[in-house]
């Protein structure tokens, strides 16, 4: 019994060690909200105050995790792009996204979920924005050699992390092709643009041979030991920050509410507009066809009187032939008579 406990026996900084470990793998497969204190501390073979006390809950663990995993990758990716001709350190940047994604594969999938409010700065976005603010020194150079404009580099920068790191996302899962010729599709793709596409694309021989390590004077932020009256500290300050995320969450809802109800009063009120249009454009092509019917009514009318005239002109000068001719008959029976 001595020996077993002698075995399992940790100073301080290994059981913190350990924990990190074990939380980094809960995280990676559960992410941070479907990981309980439970299971960090059953898969650590600890008691829960033993976590509380390293880190003042599942937050600070998290936290720490998430930083460790930044840092590690910002690590590389500032190695990668430290010299040499800027497709060279460009293939090696991709490479070293890469790299970490299939050695580290734990970590970038806790990077690439939602991470919580906990992690602070451990969003991928941030991690984005800090890998590219790298990325557009090399840009600017680029462009002020070229004749570009060298403000638009921060643009450009995050355009083109964000090409490497959605591919990572997705090679994170297939992993196929092999790193480097993903690495070379890539830089094909942002080197050469689309117009002008190598079908063959290969990494240049100094990226194909480079070993792509953190810089030497790299090394991971130390962890301060967490005394109890700080550790409830943080909690109570983790406590508020998450109080003030869900007033915010809350917030945001009500505001995005209120907008649908205006949107859906506008569109009301739009289509009430519309209806009135339309009767009034009704009322009119109804008063319209009213006014054409009575012209038609006083066309058929006059027509009908222009025949009441023709025809009563058509019998009077009948009537006038008629009596012209029972005259002419006349005319000769009363000279037989006189002679």
């Amino acid at each position: 019994m001595t020996e077993s406990r002698a075995r399992v026996r940790m100073t301080g900084k290994e059981r913190r060690e350990q924990l990190i470990g074990v939380s980094r793998t809960l995280f990676a497969e559960k992410g941070f909200d479907g990981t309980s204190i439970e299971e960090i501390a059953a898969s650590a073979k600890v008691s829960k105050p033993v976590v509380y006390e390293h880190f003042g809950g599942k937050e600070g663990i998290y936290a720490v995790v998430v930083d460790r995993e930044m840092q590690r990758l910002l690590g590389l990716v500032a190695g990668a792009l430290g010299t040499g001709h800027p497709k060279i350190r460009l293939e090696r940047a991709a490479l070293a996204l890469l790299q970490y994604v299939e050695e580290s594969s734990e970590g970038f999938r806790i990077l690439v979920r939602d991470s919580h409010a906990a992690s602070g700065t451990g969003t991928f976005a941030s991690l984005i924005s800090d890998i590219a603010s790298q990325v557009e020194d090399v840009l600017a150079d680029q462009f002020a050699e070229r004749g570009f404009e060298p403000t638009h580099a921060p643009m450009y920068a995050q355009m083109l992390v964000g090409m490497v790191a959605l591919t990572g996302q997705w090679w994170l899962d297939v992993r196929s092709p092999d790193r480097k010729d993903v690495a070379a599709h890539l830089v094909n793709l942002a080197w050469n643009g689309l117009t002008s596409l190598d079908p063959q694309p290969r990494l240049t021989a100094a990226s194909e041979r480079a070993v792509i390590t953190p810089p030497p004077d790299f090394e991971f932020p130390p962890l301060p030991p967490a005394t109890e009256k700080e550790a409830k500290e943080r909690e109570k300050a983790r406590a508020r920050e998450l109080r003030e995320l869900e007033k915010t969450r809350e917030r945001e809802l009500k505001e995005q509410e209120k907008e649908l109800r205006e949107q859906e009063k506008a569109r009301e009120r739009e289509l009430k507009e519309q209806e009135k249009q339309r009767q009034r454009e009704q009322r009119e092509q109804e008063k319209l066809q009213r006014e054409q019917e009575k012209q038609r009514v006083r066309e058929l009318r006059e027509e009908e009187r222009l025949r009441d005239r023709q025809r009563r002109e058509a019998e009077r000068l009948r009537a006038q032939e008629a009596k012209v001719a029972e005259q002419a008959d006349e005319t000769p029976r009363q000279l037989g008579v006189r002679d």
